[in-house]
């Protein structure tokens, strides 16, 4: 029972000892220098500007096919270029398309846990902006970044003709798929780029 009791006030004693070392280390780090990094659980928005850089690592080439800006639906700037160095996914859809709609539902679900490795972003046209919105409603695609293209800029871009249609871009830029995906070989084709 004495020793029992002796190893708690000694294991006492340490944690006390080592709380006192963490406290004091604490205001040492006012004199450290350098820009702060994100928490680990801290990831910036698809399609947001980029973190300021935290060292010399040399940044991303941005390949042509992800020189572009646009707005989304809900009126933030898109930038392509900070989706750089990863797979992209591009769904261009219609409101008004019963196709877009059935994919609507696959997108909704993979989408979110695909957003930092495979970004899948949604490039809305041949439609009305409240149509486009009441149609990201309607299938909750709130989470996944919709960029407005009533213009069809990016379509005119990437040569697409008919909704839905999806292309598909590696790492390095290169355009790897364009046009129709069902739901499970999008699952698929986005899983494997994903490893």
């Amino acid at each position: 029972m004495g020793s029992a009791r002796t190893t708690r006030r000694s294991t006492g004693a340490l944690a006390a000892l080592l709380l006192a070392a963490a406290l004091a280390g604490c205001g040492a780090g006012a004199e450290a220098t350098g820009p702060a990094e994100l928490p680990p659980t801290a990831t910036p928005a698809v399609g947001a500007a980029p973190p300021p850089s935290t060292g010399p690592a040399s940044p991303v080439p941005v390949p042509e096919t992800l020189r572009f800006t646009g707005r989304t639906l809900d009126g933030a700037a898109f930038d392509a270029a900070t989706l750089a160095g990863r797979p992209v996914v591009l769904w261009f859809w219609a409101p008004w398309c019963a196709t877009c709609a059935s994919q609507a539902w696959t997108v909704a679900e993979i989408a979110p846990g695909f957003r930092d490795t495979v970004p899948i972003i949604g490039v809305a046209g041949l439609g009305e902006r409240k149509a486009m919105t009441d149609f990201v409603t309607e299938f909750e695609l709130g989470p996944v970044p919709q960029i407005e293209d009533r213009e069809g800029a990016l379509w005119r871009r990437f040569e697409v003709v008919e909704q839905s249609t999806f292309v598909i871009i590696d790492r390095d830029g290169r355009v790897i798929h364009q046009g129709f995906l069902d739901g499970e070989d999008l699952t698929r084709r986005v899983t494997a780029l994903a490893t």
